[in-house]
């Protein structure tokens, strides 16, 4: 074998959330070659396998995972005229950086958004009007249960706000994304990758033991779609409203169940104040869920990976 299958591996550091137990199996991984070496192994021994990347966005149980929780790594990347080849496990803000020094750029308002250019992808991450989307040309997947390769085409990634179509297929893996970049001048491409994370300081909690926003903004009704736009003196988008302000609005800023609250500078952001356990987290959501849809009628969907 070329990879390293270790046991009873803490999980807990790998993640932002710093909460949860230990993998029975790990390995570390860069490649579609390795990815597809890790899976094998995990079917020989008949054993389920957990894909885990910067675990900027995933809640691990208490108890840990009885898997090979499979880490995917850093990668390689190519440029070749506008168009940026990466393999999944490149970060994305150093490839929005590389790539504005290359004179490629049109993805600046995503910069800052934690993770790796495949969980971006998965997710359609995006902020400020822009998604992956808007950049993906095509996806390199590999079928965890067939082992077959295949490259998907944008309209074949199925993107929608927060959805791809691997989200609702989790068998398909992300091994590779191609985007296509406008022409920037690189000075123009760094100032606005730093104006935007300048803007997410701004808005988001930075540095803090989270998995960044726990819910998905819901569409929601047109008289709470008037609320927000009045109070907010903004224009909603597809009818979205924020879940930060749903849960402010429904009296659950600060609310807490042990180590586990519900930001008291950004309610939608489940914070670790010490201790939290993966428990407290889960049932503070339900809380927060519960107390939403008693005031507004909306259905709160989470946004983090719950493992």
């Amino acid at each position: 074998m070329t990879i390293e299958i270790r046991e009873h591996v803490p999980l807990k550091e790998m993640t932002t959330f710093q909460i949860g137990g230990p993998a029975r199996y790990f390995a570390t991984v860069k490649t579609e070659p390795d990815i597809r070496e890790a899976i094998a192994w995990a079917q020989e021994k008949k054993m389920t396998f957990v894909l885990l990347a910067t675990g900027s966005n995933v809640l691990v149980p208490d108890e840990g995972l009885d898997a090979l929780v499979i880490r995917i790594e850093d990668g390689t990347y190519a440029f070749d005229g506008n168009v940026l080849t990466a393999d999944t496990g490149c970060n994305l803000l150093e490839l929005i950086q590389l790539a504005g020094h290359e004179g490629l750029g049109g993805w600046e308002k995503i910069a800052g958004i934690p993770g790796t250019i495949g969980g971006a992808a998965r997710g359609n991450a995006g902020a400020f009007g822009t998604e992956m989307k808007d950049v993906v040309v095509s996806i390199d997947s590999l079928n965890s249960e067939t082992l077959e390769s295949r490259t998907f085409t944008n309209a074949e990634c199925d993107f929608s706000y927060r959805h791809s179509f691997f989200k609702d297929n989790p068998e398909w893996i992300i091994t590779k994304v191609v985007v296509e970049l406008q022409q920037i001048d690189p000075g123009e491409s760094a100032q606005l990758a730093e104006q935007t994370i300048a803007e997410r300081e701004k808005r988001h909690l930075q540095n803090v033991r989270a998995a960044g926003s726990y819910f998905m903004n819901p569409v929601s009704p047109a008289n709470i779609v008037k609320m927000f736009e009045d109070e907010k003196r903004v224009k909603s988008r597809e009818s979205r409203v924020p879940a930060g302000w749903l849960i402010e609005k429904a009296g659950m800023k600060g609310a807490q169940v042990g180590g586990a609250q519900a930001s008291l500078q950004h309610p939608n952001y489940i914070v670790n104040m010490g201790g939290a356990t993966a428990k407290d987290v889960l049932e503070l959501a339900v809380q927060i869920k519960a107390r939403v849809k008693k005031v507004f009628d909306i259905e709160l969907k989470e946004e983090a990976a719950i493992l």
